[in-house]
């Protein structure tokens, strides 16, 4: 009997491996880096693993040169000056607010302060003191505190709701600020979740945000999570809202994008048939992202979130050629879906990459034949 057993977790374990180890015509066989045949990211000028900027998903020198300034100085006025130039309903401004928020947040982890230390992130603190009327200092500490929620405490928990609670507060004091922002209604999606409001309440709050932006991918990305089976929806519903945000897309827009969000949230654990990445559902959202990014703006800066899951896709479907494709514009940057699921994001940036090498040159190509 413990044999059967045995022989019954081979089976399952063959299935699970099946697609990245087998041999045959379009596979890829998989061996130690220093193997002679071990194909090598570095030949195609991939970044190495280790120097991989897990912070942001894509570019953005004015951001990260801002945050130095101000971690270095613990001055918030540089954050301050950037967020008042940059545009109110672009997707930039709602990412930026994440960052400084993000980076406040982890601070405050990493030094909680104490008898003869500040705690870290006091210069959002002081932000917050020297300028109330600020509109990007109040949207960032909304921001900070739905972090602090989500980072420190467990949804359900009393501690959870007291923070959720003063994140919904400083939402509305920021969108008192700033009325035709909708980056502090984007932010109250994150509270919507997790404080469980009703549908209608939801739908409330959607409507204030189609009102100023309609076509905001990154709303639509936070939005999406709430209408999730795990969280206060359906499979049925999240896939519903995605197609619907892709029909209505506008010419250009990343929209379209929106059904491979969904596939990606109701993904199964563990796959056991690798013909599910062939299967129609992940063929057809694959389809429609790579539209949507083949007709985006080369600057858009939510292009990046959508070829970083492209990566993820177009690999565990074997589409390597395509999946390096993508890899070439995104290699550098990893702080954006599936790899920010992960406890190390870079390491897990690089095995998917490893394997879009290997499954590229397994089947022909090489340096030269890639196009950038």
């Amino acid at each position: 009997m413990e044999i059967l057993w045995v022989l019954m977790a081979l089976v399952l374990l063959g299935f699970v491996l099946l697609p990245f180890l087998r041999r045959g015509r379009g596979a890829v066989g998989l061996v130690s880096p220093d193997h002679p045949d071990a194909a090598d990211p570095a030949n195609y000028g991939f970044v190495r693993e280790e120097q991989l900027d897990i912070r942001m998903p894509g570019p953005d020198q004015d951001l990260l040169d801002v945050l130095d300034l101000v971690q270095r100085t613990q001055d918030y006025k540089a954050a301050a000056q950037l967020l008042a130039g940059t545009e109110t309903q672009g997707e930039l401004r709602w990412q930026r607010v994440q960052a400084f928020a993000g980076a406040a947040s982890l601070e405050l982890q990493q030094r909680p302060g104490g008898v003869s230390e500040a705690p870290g992130g006091q210069w959002l603190r002081v932000w917050r003191t020297e300028a109330p009327k600020d509109a990007g200092g109040a949207a960032v500490h909304a921001e900070f505190l739905v972090q602090q929620a989500w980072r420190t405490a467990t949804p359900g928990t009393d501690e959870f709701r007291i923070i959720m609670e003063e994140a919904k507060a400083a939402c509305g004091d920021a969108a008192l600020l700033a009325p035709g922002d909708p980056v502090p209604y984007i932010i109250e999606l994150s509270v919507a979740r997790g404080l469980a409001y009703s549908r209608q309440e939801f739908e409330q709050l959607w409507l204030k945000i189609l009102d100023r932006a309609p076509a905001h991918m990154g709303a639509h990305l936070a939005a999406l999570h709430y209408w999730c089976e795990k969280w206060h929806g359906s499979r049925e519903l999240a896939y519903s809202f995605a197609e619907a945000a892709a029909a209505r897309a506008p010419q250009g827009s990343l929209l379209a994008a929106m059904p491979l969000f969904a596939v990606f949230e109701h993904l199964p654990e563990v796959t056991l048939v690798s013909s599910f990445w062939q299967s129609e559902v992940v063929t057809k959202a694959i389809h429609g992202a790579l539209h949507a990014v083949h007709s985006a703006r080369p600057d858009d800066p939510m292009l990046a979130h959508v070829r970083h899951l492209l990566v993820f896709f177009l690999v565990r479907s074997e589409r390597w050629a395509e999946a390096m494709q993508q890899l070439v514009h995104v290699d550098g940057h990893v702080g954006a879906l599936p790899w920010t699921l992960s406890a190390d994001p870079a390491a897990e940036f690089a095995v998917y990459r490893a394997l879009a090498v290997a499954g590229y040159e397994a089947n022909g190509g090489s340096p030269a034949t890639l196009s950038h």
